[in-house]
């Protein structure tokens, strides 16, 4: 998702905030910094069906805990009996917790939350049970600025950092104490901390916060984004300008400041809908942070100037050992937690990383990747029986040359045992190592994949860090789902399904283990791929045989010229699918990865059909060079 102002949200976002109505993602509380003697962490420890809970160690009875959907359902009082929250009944449905500078509003029944004035969607409504109400555990713990993690025996831990005072002293220190700066440590920023400014938004893994002001009077922005090329302020004015240009705004004051120890550029524009903004860039240490900042109330450009301190106030710097700045970041020893709920899996993985929850995908740009796969377990299997499995897998998909098994070991995740398999691979451009992790618990499979390319060896170190910090709610899959898919790497790869296209009257048998990237045969191209290679058939109704073929002979003519690591093997005229066709073979070197492919042209009835089928040398085993040759050659007219 682009920052909101380039993409123009900030439409939306004014829209909102004047109706006091602010929709987006859950602002997790700040974390802060953890340095100061008059800050303590108090512990909650609660379990689904269980009585009793433990806060800070000492038991306490409470309403029993339960599951549902998947989702943690708590009484709300033990937000209070743990951390002193401030829990209030209003209008008889609605209940506000309160804690420091956190407020969450629920409404019994409905999934809609408020946190700190941002909407959130819970997934499932509070609700009263025997008189007691419970509520969703996690968003209202998140939203009160606690951390949550499940343990291997299923009790859920909630930290809660907190002034000593705090939980029996309302008087007590208030955590914004002192702070007369805002920022995050791990992007690098920091500007003033007025009194009126509120957190509104937290998105792209911290890459972009949002402001407001508690009276609606004005909205901030920051969003850092990498940038390897030096700019000078000239060069960011430009930028800043284009970017207006594109927006449809009109530039009513633009200037590029070359002096001090970091150069910007600054301007001030009128959107389509009236409303001004200052937008400033900055460039530091390989980043680039944009500064927004829309004023409602302005209606001249030197209005501004009002809100010239605070915006003259921001430092692409964050200086550690200063204790007036409040820290937005995460970020907790180089890693950030990540999690899904629907599969009980919370994690830590490094800051820097890509995160995608919903797929349990999460890389690194060096090339370092994570995927957590949860799947069914076949009755009486065991992790042997699928570690062989997988290894058959690789041996199937890679040559020899290509693929060397290096050994196994177990080790610890989340209090269960698991397989470690390391081996390494190389599709032509460099060794891979890989990392598999093998578990097995109540009929299911949770299987880790991760890889680097070897010669990165702090990758390696990621590996134990990332596997340490795994906690597995194993309880959760079976409340959410019955059965699940197998591992797809498991999957027969001399099982097809035949598919057929109506419109263009013709069937073909795809194997099982191929994946569709377009899959719609009544559309052209149809596509898919598989662990180094590709099929797809495109048809077309405009384009005679005669100048598809000219096209191609062309195209390979100039490739042969311009392409070093391109070879023409041969061409042809041969019969195919029972009607006459064309056959071009070529190998090349791409991106280092040497791969073969293979086009053949044919018409039918005013249509012209193009298969186009290849495969990396490296994975061109017996096996997936016959399910390739199998699936070309099953091309069939139909009526």
């Amino acid at each position: 998702m682009e920052r909101g102002r380039k993409n123009g949200m900030k439409k939306s976002w004014i829209r909102v905030l004047s109706t006091g109505v602010l929709t987006g993602m859950l602002t997790i509380g700040a974390a802060l910094p953890v340095w100061a003697s008059d800050l303590t962490t108090s512990e909650l420890r609660v379990k689904a069906g269980s009585t009793s809970a433990y806060i800070n160690g000492d038991k306490q009875a409470i309403a029993k805990p339960y599951k549902f959907k998947g989702v943690t359902m708590v009484p709300v009082g033990v937000f209070k009996k743990a951390f002193g929250s401030e829990i209030r009944l209003e209008k008889n449905d609605v209940v506000k917790i309160k804690e420091g500078p956190h407020t969450v509003t629920l409404t019994i029944g409905s999934s809609i939350a408020w946190v700190d004035g941002v909407k959130h969607e819970m997934g499932i409504a509070p609700k009263m049970v025997n008189g007691v109400l419970m509520v969703p555990l996690r968003p209202v713990a998140a939203g009160i600025g606690a951390t949550l993690a499940p343990t291997s025996s299923g009790e859920m831990v909630i930290r809660l950092l907190q002034t000593d005072d705090s939980v029996d002293d309302e008087d007590g220190i208030h955590p914004d104490e002192g702070k007369t700066r805002i920022g995050n440590s791990f992007y690098g920023w920091s500007i003033n901390y007025p009194a009126d400014l509120m957190v509104f938004q937290t998105g792209e893994q911290e890459r972009m916060m949002t402001f407001g002001a508690a009276d609606n009077s004005y909205y901030l922005e920051v969003y850092v984004s990498d940038q390897d090329v030096a700019l000078d302020a000239d060069d960011l004015l430009q930028q800043l300008v284009q970017e207006a240009k594109q927006s449809g705004d009109t530039v009513l004051d633009r200037e590029a400041v070359s002096k001090g120890k970091t150069p910007y550029a600054r301007i001030i524009v009128k959107d389509v809908d009236g409303m001004l903004w200052e937008m400033r860039q900055y460039l530091s240490e390989g980043r680039q942070y944009d500064v927004y900042l829309a004023d409602y109330e302005a209606l001249n450009y030197k209005d501004l100037g009002k809100r010239a301190a605070l915006l003259n106030s921001f430092q692409p710097t964050y200086a550690e050992s200063d204790r007036t700045i409040k820290d937005l970041s995460t970020v907790d020893n180089g890693m950030r937690s990540a999690w899904n709920d629907d599969y009980g899996i919370e994690l830590k993985i490094p800051a820097g990383w890509s995160m995608d929850n919903n797929q349990m995908i999460y890389e690194a740009k060096d090339g370092a990747y994570l995927q957590w796969r949860v799947t069914s377990a076949k009755a009486g299997t065991t992790v042997k029986d699928w570690s062989g499995q997988l290894d058959k897998w690789m041996r199937e998909t890679f040559t020899p040359e290509s693929y060397k098994p290096i050994g196994s070991y177990t080790m610890d995740i989340s209090g269960e045992t698991a397989e470690v398999n390391e081996f390494r691979y190389n599709f032509g451009g460099g060794w891979q190592t890989e990392f598999d992790v093998l578990l097995q618990k109540n009929g299911y499979r949770y299987y880790a994949e991760y890889t680097f390319p070897e010669e990165q060896v702090a990758d390696r170190a990621w590996f134990e860090r990332i596997m340490k910090s795994v906690e597995i709610d194993f309880d959760t899959v079976a409340d959410n789902f019955g059965q699940l898919d197998e591992d797809p790497y498991l999957t027969d790869k001399t099982k097809t399904l035949t598919r057929t296209s109506k419109r263009y009257k013709y069937s073909v048998d795809i194997p099982r283990y191929w994946t569709p990237y377009s899959d719609r045969f009544e559309y052209s191209p149809v596509v898919y791929t598989f662990t180094g290679g590709e099929f797809s058939i495109a048809a077309s109704e405009d384009k005679s045989i005669e100048m598809t073929v000219s096209q191609l002979r062309e195209a390979y003519a100039e490739a042969t010229k311009t392409r070093k690591n391109f070879k023409l093997l041969g061409s042809e005229e041969l019969t195919f699918a029972g009607v006459p066709a064309f056959s071009f073979t070529y190998h090349e070197l791409d991106k280092g990865v040497p791969y073969a492919g293979r086009q053949i042209v044919f018409e039918k009835d005013g249509t012209t059909y193009t298969i186009t089928s290849g495969l990396n040398d490296a994975n061109k085993t017996e096996v997936q060079a016959a399910a390739l040759e199998k699936a070309v050659n099953s091309f069939t007219f139909i009526k």
